[in-house]
């Protein structure tokens, strides 16, 4: 078999996916199909868009099916009728037993995390929120429980104490699409030989969950370690981004504020011991104190402004004695 005979047919949704697919399309494999979420409301006029992958593939001319279930038989149908061998999954919701069974060839899914570390929908998040110095990508054949299928290939990637969230996000978006391609041509050339993850896990990569990030997820606490919150900022930075509520003036006004990039921690000097959530600042630069020392804001937004280096906010905005974050 060739990469032209092989029928792909691959199942994405964001632009971590994009380049995965376009390496394939580009590479010449035959992708017979593509399945995106369906168009969602976005912005102001909350007029329906099209998920990353769907710009692409239209843009490329190949079939897009946006189904709303995946269990309903008349996408079942759509999917058989295509006759692929290989379904490859990346960044897509949880597939049905009747969908990743279908293909001869089985289906894979590309995991922003060294399985079976940080199983669940925000590998990219945890790994760096969780200060981790090493992170990587996974390709593995899909079985009943998420993320838990016999590992096809794994590649390591070093996270440094200034990356973000995003950062980190687009050096394993480039090294997860070279991946899928390796894999694909292992399948193809019968050479693959998966791992069980329990035996990742005793050779000392033990399991640990990456659950969906929510809005309390991301607020900061900062009765915390320094050392924590700056992973936890960075780990959130640019999307969906860290937030505190700023008050002032007695506590009679707040806003909220997002954080996106902080100094390193600052140690408190002396006998300082200020309460978690104080300020101090001189009008052009703005630390807030946590458990055991300062963190310096570099850059925030304020709510209906946009994001800003924090000495252009301070110009506009003018902080009380009172000031505080909580």
């Amino acid at each position: 078999m060739t990469k032209e005979d092989l029928k792909i047919i691959f199942f994405g949704t964001p632009d971590f996916a994009v380049e995965s697919l376009k390496r394939l399309v580009e590479g010449g494999y035959n992708v017979v199909a593509v399945v995106t979420m369906p168009d969602k409301p976005a912005g102001r006029g909350r007029q329906l868009q099209p998920s990353d992958v769907k710009r692409y593939a239209v843009e490329q001319g190949l079939p897009v099916l946006q189904p709303v279930s995946l269990k309903e038989e008349a996408f079942l149908e759509q999917l058989r009728a295509f006759d692929a061998q290989l379904f490859i999954v990346i960044a897509f919701r949880m597939l049905p037993q009747a969908v990743w069974q279908m293909p001869p060839l089985g289906t894979f899914n590309l995991h922003a995390s060294l399985l079976p570390r940080y199983r669940g929908a925000a590998p990219i998040n945890w790994a760096v929120m969780n200060g981790d110095t090493l992170t990587g990508v996974t390709t593995f054949f899909l079985k009943h429980e998420i993320d838990t299928g016999d590992v096809i290939q794994q590649r390591s990637c070093p996270i440094s104490r200034d990356d973000n969230v995003e950062a980190v996000h687009d050096r394993l978006m480039l090294m997860g699409a070279d991946m899928v391609l390796e894999t694909v041509d292992a399948i193809i050339a019968g050479t693959v030989h998966p791992i069980p993850q329990d035996q990742l896990a005793t050779a000392g990569q033990q399991p640990t969950p990456a659950p969906k990030i929510f809005k309390d997820t991301c607020r900061i606490d900062w009765s915390r370690p320094a050392e924590h919150l700056y992973n936890h900022i960075r780990g959130l930075s640019p999307y969906p981004a860290a937030w505190t509520m700023l008050v002032d003036e007695g506590g009679k006004e707040s806003t909220t504020l997002k954080i996106y990039a902080t100094s390193e921690p600052i140690a408190f000097s002396g006998d300082e011991s200020p309460t978690p959530g104080s300020i101090a600042s001189d009008q052009k630069t703005l630390r807030i104190a946590c458990a055991d020392g300062w963190l310096q804001i570099l850059s925030l937004q304020q709510a209906g402004k946009k994001r800003m280096a924090t000495d252009a906010f301070l110009r506009g905005y003018t902080l009380t004695p009172a000031a505080h974050v909580q």
